[in-house]
Parts: C-alpha cells; structure tokens; sequence
C-alpha cells in the first residue's frame, strides 16, 4: 500500500499549486481548482510524519458524496470526481473565516469550558453542562482560517466590524451553515450517528456564494455513536466516536500536543494500518456503504490521466 504525501503535476493551464495540511489543490486558469487529497495525516495543526494509505479516497469519496446531498441548500463548487482521490471544481476567492458549527460540548469546547470559561466566539455558554452534552440549540464558533499555525477563535461581532466578511454575505453563510448542520445531522441519524460539530467553508465566484473544499468528512467533523449515547453521557463515560479524535488521542497518551519542544511519537507499521483501518471504519458507518479500494499500482500517473481527461471535456 502506498501512501502519497506528496505531489507535483503540471496540468494544462496551471497557474499555480497551493500545498495546504493535507490537499495539493492546483489553480487552472483561475477558473477551476483541482483538489488532490493526499494520504497527509494532521493534528494539533502539525503533519504528521507518515501517510496513511487510503485516507486521501475515503476523504475525496465522503467529501463528494456530501456536497451532493446538500446541493439543494446551497451551490458549491463540486464539478467532479474525475479520480477517488481527486474532485475538480470551481475556482472561488474564499472567505477568510471557517464556519464552526457545534451541536456538544466536545473537542476544544470542552476543554476550555472545564478549563472555566462560560463564553465560545462571543456567545455565552450555560452553567452546569458535562462533556458531551448537547447544546439546547447549536452554536456557530467561527475561527479565522490561518494560512500557517493555529486558527483562532472569532465572534460574529468581530467578523463584520474587522471587514472580513460583509453582514449581508456573514448572515448568508451563517443561515447556510444551520441548513447544512440540520442536513448533516439528519443523514447521521439514518447511520446511527450523531453529528456532533463539524465545519464549513464558503467562498464567492461571479458574485455568487459557494460552499467549497470538504463536508462532512471524519477531518472536519465529529461523530458520536447514538447507541449508548445517553447511557454513557449519565455515566460520565467516553463516547464511542467515529473522528479524527481517536488520533489525537493516541498523540495526548504519548506526550504530544503539538507544543513547542515536544516530539511525535513514532509512527510503526502498527500504527499506521490501524490509522488506515479506523478510516474504513468511518467510511462505511458514515456513508452507509462499504469501501471499495482503488487500484493502488502506478497511483500518481492514475491521477495525472484521468484529471487530464476531465480538464479536456471541460475546455470544449
């Protein structure tokens, strides 16, 4: 199984490559994006050492099945999925923000909430709750989308005051961003799944509002088995989650926070296809089917051929 960390195409019409934590995503003619997602893995905003195998498809594949079955909310910028793990899309300029939204108090939430504090992005939190309870309605704790290090808590408030974004484009998104958490966390249900808190990214193309890059993928969301939720909440007990976190975790338990001066811990074969192995895992409770593996002989020159072949049909 190989892992692909890293790529460097040269597609026709390219103008330029952005390399973010885990997607290349390549600019052709500023009008559309190719997104490749890598077998990069992340957390605590640093990259891990080692790639997981598969995990680019299982996020390409969740991402795109997603952005279908919200298209009747909002537009997003999905045109296709020329490779499992690539999606080809609209170019858009993007928000400057990240649209958090949060149905439980989990993750970073609680972790300050235990740490005393009673307000998230402007927005007061009630007394009283334990982890992972649910909020009585859920909460939108927007972060400024940092090009490098760590993205920072923002309020409303400060958004449209600082300009970032306009109120009339804030009041869109953010109304979007509700429709898209109510669809997501509907979708889950069927799975036996609670969507717990998840994230969306919205940019503008001619004017018009786009949802762009992932939704709904085990990268950017949170998901609680609904068996036992209740059971465990009274308990005090963990979670069974389906999310990123179980990685996280694993780092925590061997001493790394992604803090100056710490080290990662070694990532042995071991660990590696158990990474690999939980992502399976999230692919078939979140979508409901099982996983198919691609061909993984030749991977990067299976890309090249079949983006080559979508950017041809969409010059015509």
């Amino acid at each position: 199984m190989e892992a692909i960390v890293k790529t460097n195409f040269k597609f026709p019409g390219q103008k330029d490559e952005y390399v973010g934590k885990v997607r290349d995503v390549y600019n052709i003619n500023d009008e559309y994006l190719v997104m490749l997602v890598s077998d990069r893995i992340s957390a605590f905003d640093v990259v891990l050492p080692k790639g997981i195998p598969y995990k680019g498809q299982i996020l390409n594949q969740i991402a795109a099945k997603f952005l279908d079955a919200t298209s009747d909310i909002v537009p997003n910028w999905k045109i296709a999925t020329p490779d499992p793990m690539v999606t080809v899309g609209h170019k858009c300029e993007p928000f400057k923000v990240e649209m958090v939204i949060r149905g439980y108090l989990a993750g970073s939430a609680w972790r300050e909430y235990k740490a005393g504090k009673r307000t998230l992005c402007g927005l007061p939190l009630p007394e009283g709750m334990v982890e992972n309870q649910k909020f009585p309605t859920p909460l939108i704790t927007p972060t400024t989308k940092a090009m490098e290090g760590h993205d920072e808590n923002i309020s409303k408030e400060e958004i449209i005051s600082s300009g970032l974004i306009s109120k009339e484009d804030y009041e869109t998104i953010e109304k979007y961003t509700l429709a898209l958490f109510q669809r997501g966390t509907e979708i889950a249900a069927k799975m036996g799944l609670i969507l717990v808190d998840t994230k969306y990214e919205f940019g503008k193309k001619d004017g018009k509002i786009y949802l762009i890059d992932e939704i709904h993928t085990p990268d950017s969301s949170r998901y609680f088995y609904a068996d036992g939720y209740e059971e465990r909440l009274a308990k005090g007990e963990r979670q069974r989650q389906l999310s990123k976190e179980f990685v996280r975790e694993w780092l925590m338990e061997n001493g790394f926070q992604g803090k100056e001066g710490q080290t990662i811990p070694e990532m042995t074969p071991e660990v590696v296809a158990n990474i690999t192995n939980r992502y399976i895992e999230l692919y078939e409770h979140i979508t409901g089917t099982k996983f198919e593996k691609a061909d993984c002989t030749n991977i990067l020159e299976r890309i090249e051929k079949n983006v080559n072949e979508c950017l041809a049909s969409l010059s015509k």
